[in-house]
């Protein structure tokens, strides 16, 4: 998925000659803590909500700064896994994607972010989640895929959580089947520790959330 397919449809712009009060009501109208400056489809950079405050321009125009403005953007065919290592590392919550003649296409949230995350990764898809604890140096999803498929099952999506610091990983599996008692009888039969079984729509729920409000904590926004 490309950053074009990404882009919000309701993240506005402002323009230069607003005053910082204003880029700051969108803000707290999107739960947002940036917004991009356009100018006749120009992008001119990102206002903070940091910034306004601290160069006091609450009631100045932001082109009284505008050499100030975060430069931050992504281009319209770049991946969604970009888009993600660039919000993360940038530590912003929005992010104004560019044509290849660095015209403004739009902005994409940390909202909209998660959201495709949540679709690409099969998510709402009917099935249960298994989770599996083991050593790094264990790890191999083409033995765990061949346990699965080896019951008829088939492998949605998987994903790698592991904390800094320690060998352990927790290995989380979404399956197309909701009947998941033949491969967990097969992983305990080969030596591996479920860690937990998530089988009901209220269960997957929370699981969603839960994995929701770890990614938000991940991008630290």
């Amino acid at each position: 998925m490309l950053a074009e397919k990404l882009i919000s449809d309701v993240i506005p712009s402002v323009k230069s000659t607003e005053i910082g009060q204003k880029a700051l009501n969108w803000m707290d109208l999107y739960r947002v803590s940036h917004i991009p400056v356009v100018e006749d489809s120009k992008y001119l950079g990102l206002v903070s909500d940091k910034l306004i405050y601290d160069l006091n321009l609450l009631e100045e125009p932001i082109e009284k700064e505008l050499d100030k403005l975060d430069p931050s953007h992504a281009h319209n065919d770049q991946h969604i896994f970009e888009v993600a290592v660039v919000m993360y590392k940038l530590k912003i919550s929005v992010l104004p994607v560019l044509d290849d003649d660095h015209y403004y296409l739009g902005a994409i949230t940390l909202y909209d972010l998660a959201r495709r995350f949540a679709h690409l990764f099969s998510l709402q898809e009917i099935g249960g989640v298994i989770v599996l604890e083991m050593n790094v140096n264990d790890y191999s999803m083409i033995q765990i895929s061949k346990i699965v498929e080896d019951n008829g099952a088939k492998v949605l999506s998987s994903f790698l959580d592991r904390k800094p610091g320690n060998s352990n990983l927790d290995v989380i599996l979404k399956l197309d089947k909701e009947d998941l008692s033949p491969i967990i009888q097969s992983f305990t039969r080969f030596d591996y520790n479920i860690k937990a079984v998530y089988l009901d729509q209220s269960m997957l729920s929370d699981l969603y959330d839960d994995r929701y409000d770890q990614f938000m904590k991940f991008m630290n926004i």
